[in-house]
Protein backbone atom coordinates (compact mmCIF):
# COMPACT_ATOMS: atom_id res chain seq x y z
CA UNK A 1 0.00 0.00 0.00
CA UNK A 2 1.14 3.34 -0.83
CA UNK A 3 1.77 6.03 1.48
CA UNK A 4 -0.56 8.30 0.02
CA UNK A 5 -3.28 5.23 -0.01
CA UNK A 6 -2.62 4.55 3.60
CA UNK A 7 -3.00 8.69 4.98
CA UNK A 8 -5.93 8.72 2.89
CA UNK A 9 -7.76 5.60 4.25
CA UNK A 10 -7.43 7.09 7.17
CA UNK A 11 -9.74 9.62 6.35
CA UNK A 12 -12.51 7.80 4.93
CA UNK A 13 -14.26 8.22 7.78
CA UNK A 14 -14.05 11.90 8.54
CA UNK A 15 -15.68 14.99 7.51
CA UNK A 16 -13.25 16.44 5.46
CA UNK A 17 -12.78 20.39 4.42
CA UNK A 18 -10.53 21.84 2.50
CA UNK A 19 -10.19 25.68 2.81
CA UNK A 20 -9.05 27.34 -0.59
CA UNK A 21 -9.77 26.06 -4.60
CA UNK A 22 -5.96 28.08 -5.01
CA UNK A 23 -3.15 26.42 -6.93
CA UNK A 24 -1.86 24.33 -3.67
CA UNK A 25 -4.86 22.96 -2.70
CA UNK A 26 -6.80 21.89 -6.27
CA UNK A 27 -4.68 18.77 -6.93
CA UNK A 28 -5.14 17.36 -3.06
CA UNK A 29 -9.02 18.35 -3.75
CA UNK A 30 -9.03 15.89 -6.57
CA UNK A 31 -7.29 13.20 -4.69
CA UNK A 32 -9.25 13.52 -1.59
CA UNK A 33 -12.18 13.15 -4.09
CA UNK A 34 -11.04 10.63 -6.61
CA UNK A 35 -10.24 8.87 -2.94
CA UNK A 36 -13.94 8.38 -2.60
CA UNK A 37 -13.24 10.70 0.41
CA UNK A 38 -16.33 13.35 1.31
CA UNK A 39 -14.64 16.45 0.63
CA UNK A 40 -16.32 20.36 1.22
CA UNK A 41 -14.35 22.86 -0.34
CA UNK A 42 -15.06 26.45 1.33
CA UNK A 43 -13.79 29.42 -0.67
CA UNK A 44 -13.92 32.84 -0.26
CA UNK A 45 -14.56 33.98 -3.93
CA UNK A 46 -18.17 34.00 -5.39
CA UNK A 47 -19.32 31.03 -7.29
CA UNK A 48 -19.94 33.77 -11.02
CA UNK A 49 -15.78 33.82 -10.52
CA UNK A 50 -14.81 30.23 -9.84
CA UNK A 51 -18.13 29.07 -12.03
CA UNK A 52 -15.91 26.71 -13.85
CA UNK A 53 -13.26 25.59 -11.15
CA UNK A 54 -16.65 25.15 -9.12
CA UNK A 55 -18.66 22.84 -11.38
CA UNK A 56 -15.47 20.50 -11.90
CA UNK A 57 -15.12 19.70 -8.75
CA UNK A 58 -18.70 19.23 -7.95
CA UNK A 59 -19.04 17.00 -10.97
CA UNK A 60 -16.39 14.99 -9.14
CA UNK A 61 -18.45 14.82 -5.47
CA UNK A 62 -17.65 17.97 -3.89
CA UNK A 63 -19.62 19.71 -1.41
CA UNK A 64 -19.13 23.82 -1.97
CA UNK A 65 -19.86 26.55 0.20
CA UNK A 66 -18.58 30.26 -1.38
CA UNK A 67 -18.81 33.82 -1.04
CA UNK A 68 -18.72 35.65 2.74
CA UNK A 69 -19.75 33.16 4.61
CA UNK A 70 -17.55 29.99 3.38
CA UNK A 71 -16.38 29.30 7.15
CA UNK A 72 -19.55 29.78 9.01
CA UNK A 73 -19.59 25.61 9.56
CA UNK A 74 -15.98 25.33 9.96
CA UNK A 75 -16.56 23.65 12.93
CA UNK A 76 -18.52 20.71 12.26
CA UNK A 77 -15.76 19.06 10.35
CA UNK A 78 -12.77 16.61 11.66
CA UNK A 79 -10.04 17.56 9.37
CA UNK A 80 -9.61 21.14 7.55
CA UNK A 81 -7.26 21.30 5.20
CA UNK A 82 -6.06 25.01 5.30
CA UNK A 83 -5.18 27.41 2.62
CA UNK A 84 -2.00 29.33 3.57
CA UNK A 85 -3.74 32.66 2.89
CA UNK A 86 -6.12 32.38 5.83
CA UNK A 87 -4.14 32.47 9.27
CA UNK A 88 -4.57 29.92 11.63
CA UNK A 89 -5.57 32.36 14.78
CA UNK A 90 -8.72 33.20 12.13
CA UNK A 91 -11.31 33.52 15.02
CA UNK A 92 -13.75 30.39 12.74
CA UNK A 93 -10.41 27.95 12.72
CA UNK A 94 -9.64 29.10 16.45
CA UNK A 95 -13.11 27.27 17.26
CA UNK A 96 -12.88 24.50 15.55
CA UNK A 97 -9.69 23.87 16.86
CA UNK A 98 -10.92 24.20 19.97
CA UNK A 99 -13.60 21.93 19.39
CA UNK A 100 -11.23 19.14 18.47
CA UNK A 101 -11.05 19.75 14.64
CA UNK A 102 -7.83 19.10 13.09
CA UNK A 103 -6.14 21.85 11.30
CA UNK A 104 -3.16 20.83 8.69
CA UNK A 105 -2.49 21.89 5.15
CA UNK A 106 -1.46 20.38 1.80
CA UNK A 107 2.24 21.10 3.07
CA UNK A 108 2.56 19.80 5.91
CA UNK A 109 0.79 16.21 5.03
CA UNK A 110 3.34 16.33 2.37
CA UNK A 111 6.36 16.57 5.20
CA UNK A 112 4.78 13.69 6.72
CA UNK A 113 4.44 11.06 3.78
CA UNK A 114 7.45 12.24 1.61
CA UNK A 115 10.20 9.41 1.20
CA UNK A 116 13.14 11.32 0.22
CA UNK A 117 15.74 14.30 2.05
CA UNK A 118 13.75 17.58 1.75
CA UNK A 119 15.59 21.09 1.52
CA UNK A 120 13.75 24.02 2.21
CA UNK A 121 14.07 27.41 2.07
CA UNK A 122 12.75 30.55 4.06
CA UNK A 123 13.71 34.20 4.35
CA UNK A 124 11.87 37.54 3.91
CA UNK A 125 13.95 37.97 0.36
CA UNK A 126 15.94 35.48 -2.03
CA UNK A 127 13.97 32.57 -1.10
CA UNK A 128 12.68 31.67 -5.09
CA UNK A 129 16.44 32.02 -6.27
CA UNK A 130 17.73 30.45 -3.65
CA UNK A 131 15.18 27.70 -4.04
CA UNK A 132 15.85 27.63 -7.68
CA UNK A 133 19.81 27.13 -7.42
CA UNK A 134 20.16 24.49 -5.01
CA UNK A 135 18.03 22.60 -7.71
CA UNK A 136 19.73 23.09 -10.53
CA UNK A 137 22.63 22.17 -8.36
CA UNK A 138 21.39 18.85 -7.50
CA UNK A 139 20.06 18.21 -11.11
CA UNK A 140 23.45 19.20 -12.67
CA UNK A 141 24.80 16.11 -10.46
CA UNK A 142 22.07 13.93 -11.74
CA UNK A 143 19.90 13.55 -9.20
CA UNK A 144 16.35 13.40 -9.71
CA UNK A 145 14.52 16.70 -7.90
CA UNK A 146 11.02 17.96 -7.08
CA UNK A 147 10.73 21.46 -6.68
CA UNK A 148 7.25 23.32 -5.39
CA UNK A 149 5.92 24.77 -2.24
CA UNK A 150 5.20 28.09 -2.50
CA UNK A 151 7.47 28.38 -5.38
CA UNK A 152 4.24 27.04 -7.46
CA UNK A 153 3.76 23.86 -7.29
CA UNK A 154 2.01 21.33 -5.24
CA UNK A 155 3.69 18.42 -4.40
CA UNK A 156 1.37 15.73 -2.83
CA UNK A 157 0.43 14.38 -6.15
CA UNK A 158 4.03 13.51 -6.40
CA UNK A 159 4.67 11.83 -3.16
CA UNK A 160 4.15 7.78 -4.55
CA UNK A 161 6.32 8.62 -7.48
CA UNK A 162 9.30 9.57 -5.30
CA UNK A 163 12.25 7.38 -3.76
CA UNK A 164 14.61 7.25 -1.47
CA UNK A 165 17.28 8.24 -3.64
CA UNK A 166 15.37 11.49 -4.94
CA UNK A 167 15.61 15.13 -3.36
CA UNK A 168 12.76 17.48 -2.90
CA UNK A 169 13.88 21.13 -3.19
CA UNK A 170 10.32 23.63 -1.08
CA UNK A 171 9.99 27.26 -0.50
CA UNK A 172 8.03 28.41 2.13
CA UNK A 173 6.75 30.66 2.95
CA UNK A 174 5.43 32.33 6.42
CA UNK A 175 2.08 31.73 5.90
CA UNK A 176 3.16 27.95 5.54
CA UNK A 177 5.66 27.40 8.34
CA UNK A 178 3.16 28.75 10.76
CA UNK A 179 1.25 25.82 12.70
CA UNK A 180 4.31 23.44 10.61
CA UNK A 181 5.48 20.93 12.84
CA UNK A 182 8.20 19.18 10.64
CA UNK A 183 11.28 20.65 9.55
CA UNK A 184 13.08 19.84 6.29
CA UNK A 185 16.71 17.97 6.57
CA UNK A 186 18.45 20.85 5.47
CA UNK A 187 16.78 24.27 6.34
CA UNK A 188 17.70 27.67 4.46
CA UNK A 189 17.11 31.13 6.16
CA UNK A 190 18.03 33.24 3.91
CA UNK A 191 17.80 36.30 5.69
CA UNK A 192 14.86 38.04 7.95
CA UNK A 193 13.33 41.77 7.30
CA UNK A 194 9.84 42.98 8.24
CA UNK A 195 7.25 41.58 6.03
CA UNK A 196 3.61 40.57 5.87
CA UNK A 197 2.69 42.77 8.76
CA UNK A 198 -0.91 42.64 7.63
CA UNK A 199 -1.12 38.95 7.95
CA UNK A 200 0.61 38.55 11.32
CA UNK A 201 0.59 41.96 12.76
CA UNK A 202 3.39 41.37 14.78
CA UNK A 203 6.78 41.14 14.12
CA UNK A 204 7.06 38.69 16.83
CA UNK A 205 4.89 36.15 15.31
CA UNK A 206 6.20 36.56 11.64
CA UNK A 207 9.42 35.79 13.23
CA UNK A 208 8.06 32.84 14.68
CA UNK A 209 6.61 31.21 12.02
CA UNK A 210 10.00 31.49 10.04
CA UNK A 211 11.41 29.49 12.85
CA UNK A 212 9.39 26.41 12.39
CA UNK A 213 11.42 25.65 9.10
CA UNK A 214 14.51 24.37 11.77
CA UNK A 215 12.80 24.44 14.96
CA UNK A 216 11.19 21.01 14.79
CA UNK A 217 14.88 19.91 13.37
CA UNK A 218 16.88 16.45 15.04
CA UNK A 219 20.71 16.67 15.84
CA UNK A 220 21.45 15.19 12.46
CA UNK A 221 19.80 17.98 10.38
CA UNK A 222 21.73 20.66 8.87
CA UNK A 223 20.21 24.59 9.05
CA UNK A 224 21.59 27.29 6.94
CA UNK A 225 21.66 31.18 8.46
CA UNK A 226 22.96 34.25 6.97
CA UNK A 227 25.44 35.90 9.40
CA UNK A 228 25.15 39.26 8.06
CA UNK A 229 21.65 39.63 9.15
CA UNK A 230 21.30 40.60 12.65
CA UNK A 231 18.10 38.40 13.24
CA UNK A 232 19.18 35.16 11.71
CA UNK A 233 22.29 35.11 13.11
CA UNK A 234 21.19 35.64 16.44
CA UNK A 235 18.61 32.63 15.98
CA UNK A 236 21.14 30.46 14.25
CA UNK A 237 21.98 29.59 18.24
CA UNK A 238 18.77 27.81 18.63
CA UNK A 239 19.09 25.23 16.04
CA UNK A 240 18.78 21.34 17.05
CA UNK A 241 21.37 20.37 14.50
CA UNK A 242 24.38 21.20 12.90
CA UNK A 243 24.67 24.89 11.71
CA UNK A 244 26.37 26.83 8.64
CA UNK A 245 26.59 30.51 8.13
CA UNK A 246 27.03 32.17 5.28
CA UNK A 247 28.29 35.95 4.70
CA UNK A 248 29.33 38.47 2.17
CA UNK A 249 30.78 40.97 4.50
CA UNK A 250 32.97 39.00 6.76
CA UNK A 251 35.44 36.20 6.83
CA UNK A 252 34.40 33.15 8.48
CA UNK A 253 36.61 30.39 9.98
CA UNK A 254 33.89 27.89 9.65
CA UNK A 255 30.87 28.38 6.89
CA UNK A 256 30.46 29.95 3.54
CA UNK A 257 32.02 33.68 2.81
CA UNK A 258 33.92 35.45 -0.01
CA UNK A 259 37.78 35.66 -0.39
CA UNK A 260 39.30 38.07 -2.94
CA UNK A 261 35.75 38.45 -5.12
CA UNK A 262 35.73 34.36 -4.81
CA UNK A 263 33.21 32.07 -2.79
CA UNK A 264 35.30 29.44 -0.19
CA UNK A 265 33.84 26.99 1.64
CA UNK A 266 35.33 26.02 4.77
CA UNK A 267 34.41 22.71 6.76
CA UNK A 268 35.67 19.85 8.90
CA UNK A 269 37.05 18.75 5.59
CA UNK A 270 39.19 21.86 4.81
CA UNK A 271 38.69 25.20 3.36
CA UNK A 272 38.21 25.41 -0.37
CA UNK A 273 37.15 27.94 -3.29
CA UNK A 274 33.70 26.63 -5.12
CA UNK A 275 33.06 29.71 -7.49
CA UNK A 276 34.80 33.00 -8.62
CA UNK A 277 31.71 35.87 -8.51
CA UNK A 278 32.86 36.78 -11.79
CA UNK A 279 30.71 33.18 -13.37
CA UNK A 280 27.37 34.41 -11.69
CA UNK A 281 25.49 36.12 -14.58
CA UNK A 282 22.97 37.65 -11.66
CA UNK A 283 23.75 41.38 -11.31
CA UNK A 284 23.73 42.35 -7.17
CA UNK A 285 25.75 41.33 -3.92
CA UNK A 286 21.86 39.97 -3.12
CA UNK A 287 22.58 36.94 -5.47
CA UNK A 288 26.18 36.70 -4.60
CA UNK A 289 24.23 35.74 -1.26
CA UNK A 290 21.37 33.61 -2.62
CA UNK A 291 24.69 31.64 -4.64
CA UNK A 292 26.29 31.30 -1.01
CA UNK A 293 22.62 29.73 0.85
CA UNK A 294 22.52 27.30 -2.30
CA UNK A 295 25.73 26.06 -2.10
CA UNK A 296 25.75 25.67 1.94
CA UNK A 297 22.59 23.96 1.50
CA UNK A 298 24.53 20.99 -0.99
CA UNK A 299 28.21 20.73 0.47
CA UNK A 300 28.56 17.61 0.41
CA UNK A 301 25.79 16.57 -1.85
CA UNK A 302 26.92 18.26 -5.27
CA UNK A 303 30.52 18.43 -7.06
CA UNK A 304 32.15 22.11 -7.05
CA UNK A 305 32.38 21.89 -10.88
CA UNK A 306 28.37 21.66 -10.82
CA UNK A 307 27.85 25.10 -9.19
CA UNK A 308 30.29 26.50 -11.59
CA UNK A 309 28.20 24.56 -15.00
CA UNK A 310 24.66 25.60 -13.21
CA UNK A 311 26.72 29.58 -12.78
CA UNK A 312 27.57 30.22 -16.46
CA UNK A 313 24.37 28.97 -17.97
CA UNK A 314 21.90 30.51 -14.79
CA UNK A 315 20.34 33.85 -15.51
CA UNK A 316 17.59 34.25 -12.98
CA UNK A 317 14.10 33.32 -12.61
CA UNK A 318 11.11 35.18 -14.12
CA UNK A 319 10.04 38.44 -12.43
CA UNK A 320 13.32 38.75 -10.65
CA UNK A 321 15.74 41.48 -12.25
CA UNK A 322 14.73 40.03 -15.24
CA UNK A 323 15.56 42.03 -18.78
CA UNK A 324 12.31 42.71 -20.58
CA UNK A 325 13.56 44.28 -23.53
CA UNK A 326 15.50 47.60 -24.60
CA UNK A 327 14.42 49.95 -26.90
CA UNK A 328 15.57 53.21 -27.55
CA UNK A 329 18.65 52.49 -25.48
CA UNK A 330 16.51 52.31 -22.68
CA UNK A 331 16.87 48.77 -20.55
CA UNK A 332 13.44 47.48 -18.63
CA UNK A 333 13.56 45.62 -16.38
CA UNK A 334 11.02 43.59 -14.47
CA UNK A 335 11.49 42.70 -10.58
CA UNK A 336 7.94 42.52 -9.91
CA UNK A 337 8.84 40.01 -7.02
CA UNK A 338 9.92 43.24 -5.20
CA UNK A 339 7.18 43.05 -2.62
CA UNK A 340 8.94 44.18 -0.02
CA UNK A 341 11.24 47.27 0.42
CA UNK A 342 14.32 45.23 1.93
CA UNK A 343 13.46 43.14 -1.97
CA UNK A 344 13.56 46.74 -3.65
CA UNK A 345 16.05 47.93 -1.82
CA UNK A 346 18.66 44.95 -3.10
CA UNK A 347 17.51 45.23 -6.04
CA UNK A 348 18.70 49.10 -6.39
CA UNK A 349 21.81 48.80 -5.51
CA UNK A 350 22.62 46.04 -7.96
CA UNK A 351 22.74 48.93 -10.84
CA UNK A 352 25.91 51.13 -10.21
CA UNK A 353 24.30 53.69 -12.35
CA UNK A 354 20.97 56.17 -10.77
CA UNK A 355 17.64 54.11 -12.12
CA UNK A 356 14.00 55.36 -13.06
CA UNK A 357 12.10 53.13 -10.47
CA UNK A 358 8.13 52.44 -10.96
CA UNK A 359 6.87 51.65 -7.06
CA UNK A 360 4.04 51.19 -5.23
CA UNK A 361 1.15 48.72 -4.43
CA UNK A 362 -0.90 47.25 -1.79
CA UNK A 363 -0.28 48.02 1.87
CA UNK A 364 1.28 45.01 4.04
CA UNK A 365 1.71 47.79 7.04
CA UNK A 366 5.56 48.18 6.41
CA UNK A 367 7.12 51.06 7.29
CA UNK A 368 9.08 52.58 4.31
CA UNK A 369 11.63 54.93 5.93
CA UNK A 370 14.77 52.75 5.03
CA UNK A 371 13.52 52.47 1.42
CA UNK A 372 12.94 56.38 1.30
CA UNK A 373 16.34 57.07 2.09
CA UNK A 374 17.67 53.93 -0.51
CA UNK A 375 15.46 55.81 -3.06
CA UNK A 376 17.34 59.41 -2.46
CA UNK A 377 20.92 57.48 -3.17
CA UNK A 378 19.86 55.10 -6.09
CA UNK A 379 17.01 56.87 -7.91
CA UNK A 380 16.69 59.73 -10.50
CA UNK A 381 13.25 59.52 -11.03
CA UNK A 382 10.14 57.63 -9.40
CA UNK A 383 7.20 57.05 -10.30
CA UNK A 384 4.57 55.95 -7.55
CA UNK A 385 0.96 54.02 -8.22
CA UNK A 386 -0.99 52.02 -5.78
CA UNK A 387 -2.16 51.84 -2.53
CA UNK A 388 0.81 53.02 -0.91
CA UNK A 389 2.03 55.54 -3.14
CA UNK A 390 1.44 58.52 -1.04
CA UNK A 391 3.64 56.77 1.92
CA UNK A 392 6.37 55.85 -0.48
CA UNK A 393 6.21 59.32 -1.23
CA UNK A 394 6.19 60.89 2.45
CA UNK A 395 9.46 58.20 3.36
CA UNK A 396 10.82 60.17 -0.07
CA UNK A 397 10.34 63.60 1.23
CA UNK A 398 11.36 62.66 5.02
CA UNK A 399 14.55 61.78 4.47
CA UNK A 400 18.18 63.28 4.44
CA UNK A 401 19.49 64.47 1.07
CA UNK A 402 15.99 64.59 -0.65
CA UNK A 403 16.21 67.45 -3.29
CA UNK A 404 13.21 67.62 -5.51
CA UNK A 405 14.99 69.06 -7.95
CA UNK A 406 17.20 65.73 -8.85
CA UNK A 407 14.72 63.34 -7.33
CA UNK A 408 11.56 64.36 -9.02
CA UNK A 409 8.14 62.43 -8.08
CA UNK A 410 5.45 61.06 -10.67
CA UNK A 411 1.76 59.80 -9.75
CA UNK A 412 0.65 57.25 -11.96
CA UNK A 413 -3.24 55.98 -11.94
CA UNK A 414 -2.21 52.62 -13.09
CA UNK A 415 0.99 50.39 -14.40
CA UNK A 416 -0.50 51.69 -17.76
CA UNK A 417 0.29 54.79 -17.30
CA UNK A 418 3.54 54.52 -14.81
CA UNK A 419 5.41 52.44 -17.41
CA UNK A 420 4.25 55.98 -20.61
CA UNK A 421 5.06 58.25 -17.49
CA UNK A 422 8.55 56.18 -16.60
CA UNK A 423 8.83 56.30 -20.89
CA UNK A 424 8.62 59.86 -20.65
CA UNK A 425 11.40 60.39 -18.41
CA UNK A 426 13.98 58.18 -19.63
CA UNK A 427 16.63 58.87 -22.37
CA UNK A 428 19.26 56.62 -24.12
CA UNK A 429 21.11 55.19 -21.52
CA UNK A 430 18.34 55.05 -18.90
CA UNK A 431 17.20 51.79 -17.05
CA UNK A 432 13.93 51.34 -15.98
CA UNK A 433 12.70 48.93 -13.22
CA UNK A 434 9.58 47.84 -12.06
CA UNK A 435 10.19 46.44 -8.54
CA UNK A 436 7.77 47.52 -6.50
CA UNK A 437 8.29 46.93 -2.88
CA UNK A 438 4.82 45.90 -1.89
CA UNK A 439 2.54 43.31 -2.57
CA UNK A 440 0.05 42.87 -5.90
CA UNK A 441 -3.30 42.49 -4.21
CA UNK A 442 -4.20 46.40 -4.74
CA UNK A 443 -4.60 45.95 -8.68
CA UNK A 444 -3.65 42.15 -9.42
CA UNK A 445 -4.03 38.69 -7.80
CA UNK A 446 -0.43 38.33 -7.59
CA UNK A 447 3.03 39.66 -8.68
CA UNK A 448 3.58 37.08 -11.51
CA UNK A 449 0.38 38.65 -12.99
CA UNK A 450 2.08 42.20 -12.21
CA UNK A 451 5.23 41.05 -13.56
CA UNK A 452 3.55 39.70 -17.01
CA UNK A 453 0.75 43.13 -17.36
CA UNK A 454 4.10 45.34 -16.92
CA UNK A 455 6.30 42.96 -19.97
CA UNK A 456 3.09 43.07 -22.11
CA UNK A 457 3.06 46.91 -21.91
CA UNK A 458 6.65 47.05 -22.38
CA UNK A 459 6.72 45.17 -25.09
CA UNK A 460 4.66 47.77 -26.61
CA UNK A 461 6.18 50.35 -26.38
Amino acid sequence: MSVTKEYFDSLRNCSVAVIGMGVSNTPMIRMLLREGIKVTVCDRSPREKLAEQAAELESLGAKLYLGEDYLHKIHKFDVIFRTPGLSPNTPQLQKAVSKGCQLTSEMEVFFTLCPCPIIAVTGSDGKTTTTTLIAEFLKEAGHTVFVGGNIGKPLLPDVDGMTAQDFVVVELSSFQLMTMEHSPHVAVFTNLSPNHLDYHHTMEEYTQAKMNIYWHQSTQDRAIFNADNDVTRSLSKNAPGAVTLFSRRQRLEEGVCLRDDTIWLTNHMGSREVLPVSMIRLPGGHNVENYMAAIAAVDGLVPDKCVRAVAQRFSGVEHRMELVRQVDGVRWFNDSIGSSPSRTIAGLRAFEEKVILIAGGYDKQIPFDELGEEITKHVKCLVLMGATAQKIRSAVERSDGYDPELLPIRQADDLANAVVLAAQAAAEGDTVVLSPACAAFDQFKNFMERGNAFKSIVNRL
